[in-house]
């Protein structure tokens, strides 16, 4: 089956969303973009704060796969997937039969620097005592699985979401 979709894979505030939306609109109105966490919520009808507060990540987890897997039988789309996507290998294995997988990364401190700026409410892993350690402890247990799954990788560290669209589209075969 040709790939003709990419998913892009990362830790949060690493750009997944923005340069998903940036990358759709310039392959223009033949490709889709879907975020697999907004997926996640339409199916639960809550916010993943609250699935996860309410009904653990185990459950938010199969919601997960099965938004993977709704997201890769879409042709021609940019899918941005949740950062803990990596940590399933079945949705990896989904992903992978029809998209080419694009890893964006940053350093911590930058990633800090993207997430502070959304809130706590929305970046819980900022409301901690010390948020630049847990946030390297997070990036150092998943680069593992993220290296792994990733066809491309593309460190978007002080780089315009202009510069890291034309690294996609010069490293994939969208065009």
């Amino acid at each position: 089956m040709p790939k003709d979709s990419t998913a892009l894979i990362g830790f949060m505030a690493t750009g997944k969303s923005v340069v998903g939306k940036a990358l759709k609109e310039h392959l223009g109105k033949n490709y889709t973009f879907i975020e697999t966490d907004l997926l996640i919520v339409k199916m639960a009808g809550k916010s993943i704060p609250k699935i996860f507060s309410e009904d653990g990540e185990a459950l938010f987890r199969k919601y997960e796969l099965e938004a993977c897997k709704k997201a890769a039988q879409l042709k021609r789309s940019i899918i941005s997937c949740g950062g803990g996507v990596v940590l399933n290998y079945e949705n990896i294995e989904i992903l992978k039969q029809t998209c080419q997988i694009v890893l964006l990364t940053a350093s911590s401190e930058e990633i800090y620097r993207r997430a502070i700026k959304d809130g706590k409410e929305n970046r819980p892993i900022i409301d901690k005592e010390d948020p630049c350690k847990e946030i390297e402890k997070n990036l150092l247990f998943r680069r593992p699985y993220y290296n792994s799954a990733a066809d491309i990788i593309i460190d978007t560290t002080h780089k315009s979401i202009e510069r890291i669209v034309k690294e996609i589209l010069a490293r994939t075969k969208l065009l």
